[in-house]
């Protein structure tokens, strides 16, 4: 829980006992829940509102790169087509005549 281990947790409590003494603590324990779990609720929420639109996103970039993949293939086909027909041409000129 937020990169604390054992002995850290322990002396955070053994810290807020001494401070707030045995009859506050349950009770700034109830809040400290409360706080915590209105913060997961809320990150909930927003994670809600916000993956539809990353899901979204993510879609139209893989469609770029689909059509970005299609244009250059088609560029590469048509440059060694290109490169095939004037190979061609130059092997037909060196023939003898």
């Amino acid at each position: 829980m937020f990169g604390l281990g054992a002995m850290e947790i322990l002396i955070i409590l053994v810290i807020a006992f001494l401070l707030f003494g045995p009859k506050e603590l349950p009770e700034i324990g109830k809040q400290v829940g409360k706080a915590v779990k209105g913060f997961k609720e809320t990150a909930d929420d927003l994670r809600q509102q916000v993956e539809p639109e990353i899901n979204m996103i993510q879609q139209e970039v893989k469609m770029v790169e689909q059509d970005l993949q299609s244009s250059m293939k088609e560029a590469e086909d048509t440059i060694k087509g290109a490169g095939d027909a004037a190979s061609a041409g130059i092997n037909e000129g060196n023939k003898p005549a």
